[in-house]
């Protein structure tokens, strides 16, 4: 998802997104361990996309106080 999505969106929607992105992240590594994963590309992809996540919410919760 891009930064510019992400902020369009308000803070409990950023944090159920982070929550989502952490759940499918933890799906993809059990993925991986069992050698179910065929795509590992995903993995880096997710954990990028929370990153990002993490970051607009950080960045809005800063300029809310």
């Amino acid at each position: 998802m891009k930064a510019s999505e992400l902020r369009a969106k308000d803070v409990a929607a950023l944090e159920k997104e982070v929550s989502d992105l952490l759940k499918a992240h933890f799906g993809l590594r059990m993925q991986k361990a069992t050698q179910q994963l065929t795509n590992h590309s995903q993995l880096g992809r997710t954990k990028r996309d929370i990153a990002r996540a993490k970051t607009v919410l950080a960045e809005k919760k800063r300029a809310a106080k």
